[in-house]
């Protein structure tokens, strides 16, 4: 039933790390939860669920915790159902992890012909000798980036982050959304091995769609859970880009480069957990404190809240991938082996590796504005309203887990070598080359690429040099009494408030012309009058409104498709009913002609003589003669 490796182990760590310091965090969040008996109970079936996923041995114990898993976190959604949109973003998460759910089901179904029992290692003597292996790559695709979060099955992320209690969000984003990311190394080196040069081109041009597609939409939003929702999207992009380079390194037999790139992607794995659950927990603990996701209503909160100020600017920095974090590492190590490519010559490659390589430089430059703007809006400049004006620091469970998770971020940035070693422990236990002598040819001082001309960071030496200038000029201040005048900010003559500050919707501007586009926007203006004169305003207001383009075009023109489709069936029913019969006839044909094609041999002749007597049957029966 379960069965620990060394990639059971590396995501059992992963799951301990994102969850001690939680467990902290939500026991002092759970005076300020009302139904809290709901809360713990689900709150620790999930964690549980995510480590039987993780140490599953067989298809059906792994679909039992993934559905237990599933269950549980769309119940800790539904903590609080008296809140605006929690019903609607639980109902749509539902929706969404059980689409992935029927295709995982389809998966092993095929993958262990019937027999849920059967071991990963078993699957693959069977997968061996199926037919279409592309099938089945897609099934588990579907069903496990639909879990993740990647384009264009992300649209439930922004909907249910924001909804359930912080302590979840940080699990659901930091934890959750990497079960789904074991999942892919799992059966894609355990049963789906060895892959085509096509899967890793796909997995790499989801990954830069979704980093794209995840920072765009984060710098358009103004809830502060949102945001970091789309940021969710974004990285498990980044991560995308590393898995989908080592897919192709290894398809084109250039095991060193391939053992680089997945490296690089289980270190972002690491660094994604961290910081995002770090975020989430600082989130959570200004809405705590002021009693609103609206970035807009929050302002000068540094100075009442410290520590949460100061372990959301580590988080921030970290995502933003600023040198020395142990988020620019990871992220330096997905540009080198894409860099890493230059000498390959397949044309579409020469297409799918640019547009990454943009789409990742792209992603970093926006990640750094959309985190000036939540930094500063949030805790810079004047309190915004009057519950920013008092809000104060939170209690010391939910400070300790903050710091707690800030250690496990720096330990990621200062210890990179040792979790490196044991990455590379791991990928050479699934069977591919290590690489730990060549990152670290001269100590642990540097970090080398492995790419013929790769680049050289060190980190360590970077970070000593940053804390030595700050030291210097500190000292320097000091030893010189430069004296200090506080003076009212100047603002063109005008009197600095809280409506002269830069707002997030206008800090944003800029960037969201430029994507228009995109974004599309639904602009709002509300203005207020004195006496009817246009001329003399009271107040105004300025709402910008972006409905997601994927949510827009993609699943509401399915749901209108659909609803047409079962309209038409619902009178073809209940009003011609020779015909539906003979619908029902055409639809068994077409399964029974579909399962010989998949389960026996193909043959064209067949399949030309099948499709002529479907063709024949559905213009005799269903069409019939012209009126």
């Amino acid at each position: 039933m379960f069965h620990l490796d060394a990639l059971s182990l590396i995501f059992l760590f992963l799951i301990l790390l994102g969850v001690i310091p939680n467990l902290f965090y939500s026991q002092g969040y759970l005076p300020h939860i009302e139904r809290k008996a709901h809360y713990l109970v689900h709150y620790f079936a999930f964690i549980l669920s995510m480590l039987g996923v993780v140490t599953a041995a067989n298809a059906m114990v792994f679909l039992f915790f993934w559905e237990v898993m599933s269950l549980t976190s769309w119940q800790l959604i539904l903590t609080e159902p008296k809140e605006k949109g929690t019903i609607e973003a639980a109902r749509f998460y539902f929706f969404m992890t059980h689409f992935g759910f029927v295709f995982l089901l389809l998966f092993f179904l095929i993958a262990t012909r019937g027999d849920l029992q059967m071991s990963f290692e078993q699957m693959h003597g069977v997968v061996a000798h199926f037919a279409y292996p592309t099938l089945l790559f897609f099934f588990l695709a579907l069903g496990l980036l639909s879990k993740a979060g990647a384009v264009p099955l992300h649209v439930w992320l922004p909907y249910a982050h924001p909804a359930a209690p912080s302590p979840v969000s940080a699990l659901m984003s930091g934890v959750m959304l990497k079960v789904a990311i074991y999942g892919m190394f799992r059966f894609l080196f355990d049963v789906l091995y060895p892959w085509p040069l096509e899967w890793g081109v796909l997995i790499l041009v989801i990954g830069a769609l979704s980093s794209l597609v995840g920072v765009l939409y984060a710098l358009s939003e103004h809830d502060i859970k949102a945001l970091l929702a789309n940021h969710s999207i974004e990285n498990i992009g980044i991560i995308l880009i590393g898995f989908g380079m080592g897919m192709i390194f290894d398809s084109l037999g250039l095991g060193v480069l391939s053992s680089f790139a997945f490296l690089a992607a289980f270190f972002h794995t690491f660094n994604h957990m961290s910081f995002k659950s770090l975020l989430f927990m600082g989130a959570g603990s200004v809405l705590h404190e002021t009693h609103t996701k609206n970035i807009e209503k929050y302002g000068g909160l540094a100075k009442a809240m410290p520590i949460t100020a100061l372990t959301f600017l580590l988080a921030s920095i970290s995502i933003s991938a600023l040198p020395p974090t142990n988020g620019f590492l990871s992220e330096w190590m997905i540009f080198q082996s894409l860099l890493g490519s230059s000498q390959i010559a397949d044309m579409s490659l020469k297409l799918a590796i640019p547009f990454a390589i943009f789409a990742l430089a792209l992603t970093g430059g926006l990640a750094i504005a959309c985190f000036v703007k939540a930094y500063g809006i949030t805790f810079l400049g004047l309190h915004r309203s009057a519950n920013a004006k008092h809000a104060r620091e939170v209690n010391a469970l939910m400070r300790f887990g903050m710091l707690a998770m800030a250690g496990v971020v720096l330990s990621l940035m200062l210890f990179a070598p040792w979790y490196l070693r044991l990455f590379d422990q791991t990928m050479v236990a699934l069977g591919h080359a290590g690489v730990y002598a060549k990152l670290f040819p001269e100590g642990v001082w540097s970090l080398h690429s492995v790419a013929v001309h790769g680049g050289v960071v060190s980190p360590l030496l970077l970070l000593g040099a940053l804390l030595g200038v700050t030291a210097l000029i500190y000292y320097a201040s000091q030893a010189l009494d430069i004296k200090t005048r506080l003076h009212r900010t100047w603002a063109c003559g005008y009197r600095t408030g809280p409506r002269t500050q830069y707002s997030a919707t206008g800090f944003a501007g800029p960037i969201r012309r430029f994507f228009d586009w995109l974004y599309r926007p639904e602009e709002h203006l509300h203005k207020e009058t004195l006496a009817g004169h246009r001329t003399k305003f009271k107040s105004s207001g300025y709402e910008v409104h972006v409905k997601p383009l994927f949510e827009r075009s993609l699943y509401e023109g399915s749901v209108k498709t659909v609803n047409w489709v079962s309209y038409w069936v619902y009178r073809l029913a209940h009003f011609e009913q020779t015909r539906y019969a003979a619908m029902i006839f055409n639809l068994m044909l077409l399964v029974l002609f579909s399962y010989r094609i998949f389960a026996h041999q193909f043959s064209w002749a067949t399949f030309a003589l099948e499709s002529v007597v479907m063709l024949i049957s559905f213009k005799v029966l269903i069409i019939g003669e012209k009126r």
